[in-house]
């Protein structure tokens, strides 16, 4: 009998289907473990670490990514509601035609797709629409002498890279190299919300420069609150003051703010300088939502229903049309990968 192979070539084995191949490992090059290349980013290594993600090498970028849903709330909520409103969405199956056994095939889709977990599984599998591609591994189920999935588990998309010579085949990282992925396996889906290199398609790429800038606006501003209406403290000392007298004057000077009193030799003086505030103050704030108006832009498409001010109904109903555009984008998407990978 001659062997059966995938369409890749590779020899068909039922154990490759009965096993999770995508896991986490220990020690391998696939550990739950991450970096944090938010901490310390600038303007130079985001744009260094964008680079490298088109180069072939996404594993800084979409850790990045990670860490700005964690710490951008505004990023987080508009991704999170084009997310959710997605996965909440009715699913309905059609036969592909009226004969018996499709009806069959039919039902025992929506079988499956009426199970409790599935809108947490289709969120997962939207988590392609920040970073621009998301793999689930399918986990079977096959007692009874029947398969069906069981379970549709999401991996961490720092373990998958996609191939150099296109750019667009994923492959899985393993100790021994990249692997392809098996048919019937895995769940690929690709996020298009522009032409090109899938991993150039994810909303984070166009929300990190808005994230960066945001981050050093959100520090100054902090540093501004905590210094704004004091007065200005200025040590004076004698030519004859030592080294050890300016340090003394110094924290002096520096902690009077906090700890409201002072010991200074009789020699020294502290004067305060009534802070000169004719500037605008809420250049910060005005900053910060500029910055979250163009990620609600780059994510929902408008942002109208994220910043509760005056306008005209037309402009809502516009607004929402808008949305309503990105939504069945976002489904007919979803619905082709389930359609081509799981159904």
């Amino acid at each position: 009998m001659p062997e059966l192979v995938w369409p890749n070539g590779r020899p068909m084995r039922r154990s490759d289907l009965t096993r999770e191949i995508a896991g986490p490992t220990v020690t391998g090059v696939r550990q739950v473990v991450s970096g944090h290349p938010a901490q310390g980013l600038t303007p130079g290594r985001l744009a260094a670490l964008l680079r490298e993600a088109e180069e072939g090498d996404p594993t800084r970028y979409l850790e990045l990514a990670e860490e700005m849903e964690e710490k951008d709330l505004h990023y987080r909520s508009v991704l999170a509601t084009r997310k959710l409103q997605v996965s909440q969405l009715e699913i309905t199956v059609e036969p592909a035609s009226d004969a018996k056994e499709d009806v069959a095939n039919a039902a025992l889709v929506e079988g499956f797709l009426e199970r409790d977990e599935l809108q947490e599984e289709l969120c997962d599998i939207l988590d392609a629409v920040g970073k621009g591609f998301s793999v689930t591994e399918i986990v079977w189920e096959t007692s009874e002498r029947q398969w069906m999935p069981a379970r549709l588990e999401w991996r961490f998309p720092q373990w998958f890279q996609f191939d150099r010579r296109d750019g667009r085949t994923p492959l899985l990282r393993g100790d021994a190299g990249p692997e392809s992925l098996l048919p019937y396996k895995f769940v690929l889906h690709i996020h298009k919300s522009k032409s090109g290199l899938p991993i150039r398609g994810g909303l984070a790429r166009a929300a990190a420069w808005c994230y960066l800038f945001k981050n050093y606006d959100i520090k100054d501003w902090v540093a501004f609150a905590e210094v704004y209406g004091q007065p200005l403290r200025v040590g004076k000392y004698h030519p004859g003051a030592t080294e050890g007298d300016r340090k003394t004057l110094l924290k002096a000077v520096a902690n009077i703010g906090s700890d409201a009193a002072a010991i200074i030799p009789s020699s020294m003086l502290i004067e305060f300088v009534k802070a000169d505030q004719t500037g605008s103050v809420d250049l910060y704030e005005r900053l910060a939502e500029y910055l979250d108006k163009q990620t609600s832009k780059a994510v929902l498409g408008q942002t109208l229903t994220t910043e509760v001010k005056e306008g005209s109904r037309a402009a809502a109903q516009v607004h929402d049309g808008v949305r309503d555009d990105i939504e069945r984008s976002d489904a007919h998407q979803l619905a082709a990968s389930l359609n081509r990978d799981l159904v």
